[in-house]
């Protein structure tokens, strides 16, 4: 099932959600790789991007292979998004998005993110100046409202969309709630009946067929997997597979967990260098054999691995642990 966003042609409708620390370049290859038919990259300070800030160009960085892939930015001064839109346009990415549902304090205090949920003005002044600025098609990712009292998604999307936002993404939870309690998949399910452009359910997509509930349940578009995607990248293709199909595999064995890890693990000291990535593996293990027999040792032990070798034996000395079992 394909979509358009704006003018560019989404291949299906299962969707990697933009995560902080999360959805780096060598993550979102393996998403790619493993099914996602749009991807998101972290989120880029548009200040950052001014100023030339030297940890901001790399978020920038995008792969053919990825594509098509979505660039978030956030902010909020109308004008400078729109610069700083208009300056990273040329880039590999294919649609901008902004990120208004952030729940982080330090970006909370900025009036960023999910503050932006409380000043609609200002949620159509920047939707506007930025749309009015390139030509790629831009999408805003929301939250159903930033308290409980506050729940004020509809507004916000028919401002996007009546400001040229050519679709938004609805995270079920309020600001207040960050990401505890159930999402609120009726809110969703009220944006989808009050906008035309498309939108994309967000919250509790944790599996195939919560994935498929999220459809049929709120009629959105597409489902955008977050956290139920971390050390977890196969969901993609399950999800697809359900949909299609009503079947799919189950959680792949631990032989194709470790060579994933391994892969992922070699990409990550590609683009960031072997120090760095080896370091940023720590937490993607600790996600991905979570579940698996005696893992908790092996989290244990990874974080003492500095190096590529020391962690391909780890690795390998914890499939030979498995096997005398």
């Amino acid at each position: 099932m394909s979509m358009k966003i704006g003018n560019v042609t989404i291949g299906g409708n299962v969707i990697l959600a933009p995560m902080a620390g999360v959805t780096d370049l060598p993550f979102r290859v393996l998403c790619k790789e493993k099914g996602a038919d749009l991807i998101y990259t972290e989120m880029v300070s548009a200040k950052g991007i001014y100023y030339d800030n030297k940890n901001t160009e790399s978020l920038l960085q995008v792969l053919d292979e990825e594509r098509p892939v979505a660039l978030q930015l956030f902010g909020s001064d109308p004008t400078l998004m729109a610069e700083m839109a208009k300056k990273i346009e040329h880039r590999n990415f294919d649609i901008l998005d902004i990120n208004m549902g952030c729940p982080v304090p330090k970006v909370v205090n900025n009036m960023e993110g999910s503050a932006l949920l409380t000043n609609p003005k200002l949620v159509g002044q920047i939707v506007k100046s930025v749309s009015s600025a390139i030509e790629k098609p831009l999408t805003i990712k929301i939250r159903k409202g930033f308290g409980k009292d506050e729940c004020n998604a509809v507004e916000i999307a028919k401002i996007i969309e009546d400001n040229g936002g050519a679709a938004v993404a609805i995270h079920g939870r309020t600001r207040e709630q960050y990401y505890t309690g159930e999402a609120d998949w009726e809110a969703i399910a009220r944006v989808k009946e009050a906008v035309s452009i498309p939108v994309f359910g967000n919250g509790d997509v944790t599996s195939p067929e919560l994935a498929k509930k999220m459809l049929e349940y709120t009629g959105c578009d597409a489902v955008m997997v977050a956290r139920g995607v971390r050390g977890n990248p196969w969901l993609f293709r399950q999800i697809k597979d359900y949909l299609a199909t009503g079947k799919y595999e189950e959680k792949p064995s631990i032989e194709e967990v470790v060579a994933t890890i391994k892969r992922h693990a070699r990409l990550q000291a590609q683009y960031k260098g072997e120090y760095l990535g080896v370091r940023e593996m720590r937490k993607h293990v600790a996600w991905y054999t979570t579940g698996y027999h005696d893992s908790a040792r092996l989290r244990q032990k990874v974080n003492e691995v500095e190096s590529l070798v020391a962690l391909d034996e780890l690795l390998d000395q914890y499939l030979e642990s498995l096997a005398k079992f």
